[in-house]
């Protein structure tokens, strides 16, 4: 343990790592290596002083892009992984380094752009909103940066028949930031972007932008959270890790997830107790 505190140290001080939110040389206490999402919105700053006052352990937070979180947890650099990539968390699933992975709660993706909506998009429907931005070469800001969300946007741009890298031209800007960044690129260029519904709400200068796509199924932007398997690395804090995971999952954690609001606004649904829902 003693060895991954300080590469995750290390890395911090390289400016590789996220914001840390508690301290780290604790007797007590585990690595949560996260997406930027849940750091940013708040909620990690909410729950986790709940966690800790009923268990009495500390949890450092390593918030980078959802690839970042992964590859450092293939390091062994964190005991608990919690993200929004799916398919990339199935995949770290099927590699061994989790034995398992757990629905933990969701919100949605939202198409954001200027009130104005020069590329006449508003709507439900996402597939042909992005049909009409690229049709139209309206500016849109993306990530493009291998954080989940990025990944969300480039499936969305499948399942509009568009090959992105073919088709982009001077209106596809790429931030290669993470989402505050990106939306206020958007908000200073006049732009669309593709956005998660918490970080929507927790950005303030919005200018003239707006929601102006959601509700699409598409949109589902889903959380998972995993133990780094202890059979790949032994410096995993197996029980503390799994006490957060299994008090995450809980009637109380979740309680506590759907009581997390920003200016009266839920930001996360708990669905533990519906897999896939």
């Amino acid at each position: 343990m003693a060895v991954r505190r300080l590469t995750v140290a290390l890395a911090l001080l390289c400016g590789l790592a996220g914001t840390i939110s508690a301290p780290a040389a604790e007797e007590r206490a585990i690595v949560l290596a996260s997406t930027t999402s849940t750091q940013d919105s708040g909620l990690l700053d909410y729950l986790l002083p709940i966690f800790r006052a009923k268990t009495g352990i500390e949890v450092t937070v390593i918030a980078r892009r959802s690839d970042e979180v992964l590859d450092g947890a293939r390091r062994g650099e964190a005991d608990v992984v919690l993200l929004h990539a799916r398919p990339q968390e199935e995949k770290f699933v099927a590699d061994g380094f989790a034995t398992k992975r757990f629905d933990v709660m969701y919100n949605d993706f939202v198409l954001i752009g200027p009130k104005s909506d020069p590329a006449a998009v508003k709507g439900k429907d996402i597939a042909t909103a992005l049909k009409a931005i690229e049709a139209k070469g309206a500016p849109f800001v993306t990530r493009d940066d291998r954080s989940g969300t990025h990944a969300a946007e480039l499936a969305l741009w499948i399942v509009a028949g568009i090959d992105i890298a073919k088709t982009k031209g001077a209106w596809y800007r790429e931030s290669g930031q993470g989402m505050t960044a990106a939306l206020d690129a958007a908000r200073t260029a006049n732009a669309y972007v593709l956005s998660d519904r918490a970080s929507w709400i927790a950005f303030k200068d919005r200018g003239d932008l707006d929601i102006v796509v959601e509700g699409d199924k598409r949109l589902l932007n889903q959380y998972g959270v995993m133990l780094v398997n202890p059979e790949k690395h032994p410096n995993v804090q197996k029980e503390l890790g799994q006490t957060f995971i299994d008090w995450l999952i809980s009637s109380e954690g979740q309680a506590a997830i759907a009581g997390y609001k920003v200016d009266g606004h839920q930001l996360f649904f708990p669905n533990a107790d519906k897999p896939g829902g």
